[in-house]
């Protein structure tokens, strides 16, 4: 082990950012190494437990119930504002305690510039897709559509002043794409045209948290009957017809059906349940995976890439932004089937369900991938690459 370091994390107030990388951090812990981790006040808890002391702020990230702009660029923009914001609390407490190395994710846009500060290096940790070579090019239609527009115009003129503004020099669209140190936490499999991501980039896969895998608040069905999971995520659950959908599709079923319905939709609305469902706000999707046949997802990449680590099949019921590209590479690489929203019924929904569950060359190509998921990635191979970019501190 490398002599222990100070590694500053700086996060984005999101569960769904937040989870990929806990893993990572814990190991970094576990390691020797001291963890500082910038993180909005609403999603501490998410943070403590690891060992790595939070380093808190206020948020304008929208929690629970609070919608996200459908237009791309204020959505891109609400990130922007909270790194703006961010930056001088962090340099404030950094100055007196400076760290050795940051890593910062996609949405923790005060990251890199932390590390130019300090003149250390910065490593991104992409719970997402990367950019490829000739991504620009593939993309033209959808990025010319952003650049154009007012929101997208708004939002690079202001990042390009905010970069010049800290000694940054460089165009903001680049900086944004092609970040110097990328470590990718999702499967390849996930990843467009992974055989042009750059060697900037250095797939390390999925970093599942040990305390995740082990949460013992849900206990898997005593009669023998499979389990289903329904989870639309912390965004984009409010989705009451498709819960009605599963109840009258599954109702007397042989599936134990485990329904995480989230804040935005309230359970007594689903009106009486069958004996074989369960429902509840959240449930600890790792706990219930490792015991799932079948999962229906919005198709998040953290859903997508806890499925196929446990080998889970999967029926993909995208929402918004890349939930439709996830979907179709589930479909693509032959675990699951897209079921479009406006198709969801009773009827299809159990269809969709039994058909991911019973096909044998879906559950074979399933265990195959799921065997290169955990070959190819976890919290060694990720620590060590981490401890790789302390190597010359």
């Amino acid at each position: 082990m490398r002599k222990p370091a100070h590694i500053a994390m700086v996060g984005s107030t999101a569960p769904s950012h937040v989870y990929p990388s806990l893993g990572l951090i814990r190991e970094l812990v576990d390691r020797g190494h001291r963890v500082t981790y910038a993180i909005g006040e609403p999603l501490t808890g998410l943070v403590t437990p690891t060992g790595a002391e939070p380093v808190t702020h206020p948020s304008i990230l929208p929690q629970g119930d609070t919608a996200w702009p459908e237009d791309p660029g204020e959505a891109m923009r609400v990130f922007l504002d909270e790194g703006i914001a961010v930056l001088p609390l962090l340099t404030a407490r950094y100055d007196t305690d400076r760290p050795d190395l940051v890593l910062y994710d996609i949405g923790g846009l005060a990251g890199p510039l932390l590390a130019a500060r300090y003149d250390v290096p910065a490593v991104q940790l992409s719970p997402a897709m990367v950019a490829w070579n000739g991504y620009e090019e593939d993309m033209a239609e959808i990025l010319t559509a952003l650049y154009e527009s007012e929101s997208g115009r708004d939002y690079y003129a202001t990042l390009g002043a905010w970069l010049a503004d800290n000694g940054i020099r460089r165009e903001p669209r680049h900086f944004l794409t092609h970040p110097d140190r990328v470590l990718s936490l999702i499967p390849r499999v996930m990843q467009p045209n992974a055989d042009r991501v750059p060697d900037s980039v250095r797939f390390v896969g999925p970093c599942l948290d040990p305390a995740r895998l082990t949460d013992p608040t849900w206990t898997p069905p005593t009669d023998g009957r499979r389990v289903l999971l329904v989870s639309f995520g912390t965004a984009y659950n409010d989705q009451l017809p498709v819960y009605r959908a599963c109840l009258r599709g599954f109702a007397d079923s042989p599936w134990h059906v485990v329904l995480a319905v989230g804040h935005k939709v309230d359970p007594a609305d689903l009106g009486p349940l069958p004996d074989n469902v369960e429902v509840h706000r959240s449930v600890p999707q790792l706990a219930v995976l490792a015991h799932a046949s079948a999962f229906v997802t919005h198709a998040g990449m953290g859903g997508c890439t806890e499925a196929l680590w446990f080998g889970v099949p999967t029926v993909a019921i995208p929402q918004a932004v890349d939930q439709f590209g996830n979907a179709d590479r589930l479909v693509d690489a032959g675990v699951g089937r897209r079921l479009p929203a406006e198709e969801v019924s009773a009827e299809t929904l159990r269809a969709a369900v039994d058909a991911v569950a019973d096909d044998p060359r879906l559950r074979r190509r399933l265990a195959e991938i799921r065997s290169e998921v955990r070959a190819n990635g976890g919290l060694r191979h990720a620590a060590d690459a981490v401890e790789t970019f302390l190597a010359g501190r």
